[in-house]
């Protein structure tokens, strides 16, 4: 395998929170008798990054409410229901076929660090990775800044980025690293394709392509 370090995305992507996420919002929008998001292809139309864009599309609007309000509240019932939540199907396999191709493992996240922290550890799967990279706040903006420091400071020699939406393509791109991208997570096929990069089915499947490079 020619590269040396892999990073992961981790929501959508390690982590199938897909439903948590969906269920988390439906409670926000029920307390404001908003209407509710009733699948998952209308939660894919919906989605993107910034997040609070999403939210916006969505019909919050944030000349009368406070997003940081928002944001917390959100986090309060997602820690609820992804406490549920699995490994993708295929992690597993993929994370320690990394491993014994002496890969480096790195976690890339929007999320708040602290909180993926706790749990990457929870899901059992913190020894495969040499580090976690993570936002200082519970808002999920870009994870670019993280990702140009992170590029500058280790200097990888070649580097695979593995995400579930076009804001992981954004990243790689920022961090000139090959990227494939996975539809088992926060966006849909059709909008990955967009990229112009792999997009897969399952991880059974991404792990064959890695595999091959």
């Amino acid at each position: 395998m020619i590269y040396s370090h892999i990073i992961w995305d981790f929501n959508g992507t390690i982590l199938d929170d897909l439903i948590a996420g969906i269920k988390s919002e439906n409670v926000l929008l029920s307390r404001r008798n908003m209407p509710l998001i009733d699948s998952v292809e209308q939660y894919h139309r919906y989605f993107c990054f910034p997040i609070i864009e999403y939210y916006k599309k969505l019909g919050h609007d944030f000349d009368k409410e406070d997003y940081n309000d928002l944001a917390i509240e959100w986090v309060t019932e997602y820690l609820k229901f992804s406490a549920k939540s699995k490994l993708n199907d295929g992690i597993k396999e993929a994370l320690d076929k990394f491993k014994k191709e002496d890969c480096r493992q790195i976690i890339l996240s929007a999320s708040e660090k602290e909180m993926l922290t706790k749990q990457v550890r929870e899901l059992g799967i913190y020894d495969y990775f040499d580090e976690i990279l993570g936002l200082d706040n519970i808002h999920a903006n870009s994870k670019v800044e993280i990702a140009k420091e992170w590029v500058e400071t280790k200097k990888p020699r070649k580097a695979l980025f593995i995400g579930d939406t076009t804001h992981d393509y954004e990243v790689a791109s920022h961090m000139n690293a090959d990227c494939v991208l996975v539809a088992k997570g926060h966006q849909s096929k059709d909008t990955l394709l967009k990229c112009g990069v792999p997009v897969f089915d399952t991880y059974h499947e991404m792990l064959s392509y890695a595999g091959k490079q």
